[in-house]
C-alpha cells in the first residue's frame, strides 16, 4: 500500500514539475515577445485559423477543414519565421560575454570614455552636425565594422568631431567604439523596420535603433536638423537627452556593472521633451 502511494506521489510530482516548467517557459516567452509587432502578426494568424476552423465545422466545408487541420502543424515553423528577430536576440542573450570596461577592472578608462563621448556629442549637437556613435558591449560588432573604414585609434573628442564634420569622406554612416578604441567609421547599420518610429525620424535614428535591436550596443544619435541628442539601447530610443542625463546613462551602461535586464525588452519610443519641440518630419 505504501509503495503504491509513493509511486503515485512521484508521478504527481513529475506532472507538477512539468506543468511548472511549462508555465515558466510560456511566461518567459510571452514576456519576451510582449509589445512587439510579431505578436500582432501571430495573433492575426491564430484568429484566422480559428475563424476558418469554426466556419468549416459550421457549414461542413471539408476542403477548408482539411487545410485548417494541417495549418496548425505549419504554425510552429511560421512562428520561428515571424519571431526571427526576437529568437536571434534571445540566442544572443544566452551567449553574452561579460560587460564592458567593468569586466576588465579598469573603471577609470570607462569614466574617461564617457566624458569624451559626452564632450564630442554636445560639441556636434551645438553645431548641428549629425552623428551616429555605437559603443560595443558584450555582443561583438565586427560584422558591422567591416562595412566601414578601419580606424583603430584611441577615442578622442577631436577625432570624433573630425569624422562627422560635413563633407568629409566618413561623415555618413556610423562609428564603432570597442573599449576605448575607435574601431571603424563610415559603417552601415541595419535600419529598424518598426512602424512605431513613425515618419518624423530619418535613417540615422532608424539605424541606431536597428543596431540595438540586433545587438546590445549603446548608440548615440545626433540630429543634424535640430541638434537634438538621442540614446538608443535594447531597441528603445530616448530622444532629447540632456547632457547630464546622457552622462548618467553612459556611466550606468559602460562603467558600472549593468543590472540584470528584464527578459524580452521590446522597442518603445521614449520622448524626453514636449511634443511641440519634436523635430520636423524627415529628421535624419
Amino acid at each position: 500500500m505504501f509503495g503504491f502511494l509513493l509511486q503515485h506521489a512521484i508521478e504527481w510530482a513529475k506532472v507538477a514539475t512539468e506543468v511548472g516548467l511549462l508555465a515558466v517557459l510560456i511566461y518567459l516567452a510571452l514576456q519576451f515577445v510582449r509589445e512587439t509587432r510579431a505578436v500582432a502578426i501571430l495573433a492575426g494568424i491564430i484568429i484566422l485559423a480559428l475563424g476558418l476552423s469554426i466556419l468549416s465545422r459550421a457549414f461542413d466545408l471539408e476542403v477548408i477543414g482539411w487545410l485548417v487541420s494541417r495549418m496548425w502543424a505549419v504554425l510552429a515553423f511560421t512562428t520561428v519565421i515571424v519571431f526571427q528577430p526576437e529568437v536571434r536576440r534571445a540566442l544572443s542573450e544566452l551567449g553574452r560575454r561579460r560587460g564592458f570596461l567593468h569586466a576588465h577592472g579598469n573603471e577609470a578608462r570607462g569614466v574617461d570614455l564617457v566624458n569624451t563621448l559626452v564632450d564630442a556629442t554636445y560639441f556636434l549637437a551645438d553645431r548641428r552636425i549629425g552623428a551616429l556613435i555605437a559603443i560595443e558591449q558584450s555582443i561583438g560588432l565586427r560584422s558591422y565594422a567591416e562595412t566601414g573604414t578601419p580606424i583603430d585609434a584611441a577615442v578622442s573628442s577631436k577625432l570624433l568631431s573630425s569624422v562627422f564634420f560635413p563633407n568629409t569622406p566618413l561623415h555618413d554612416g556610423g562609428v564603432i567604439i570597442r573599449r576605448d578604441q575607435l574601431v571603424a567609421a563610415g559603417c552601415i547599420f541595419p535600419l529598424s523596420q518598426s512602424p512605431e518610429l513613425g515618419k518624423t525620424l530619418g535613417t540615422r535614428h532608424r539605424a541606431g535603433v536597428g543596431l540595438c535591436e540586433e545587438t546590445d550596443a549603446v548608440v548615440i544619435v545626433v540630429s543634424e536638423e535640430s541638434g537634438a541628442v538621442s540614446l538608443a539601447r535594447s531597441g528603445r530610443l530616448t530622444r532629447g537627452v540632456a547632457r547630464d542625463r546622457l552622462k548618467r546613462h553612459l556611466t550606468n551602461y559602460l562603467v558600472k556593472k549593468p543590472a540584470t535586464r528584464r527578459f524580452g525588452t521590446s522597442f518603445r519610443l521614449v520622448p524626453s521633451r514636449p511634443a511641440a519641440e519634436a523635430p520636423a518630419a524627415g529628421e535624419a
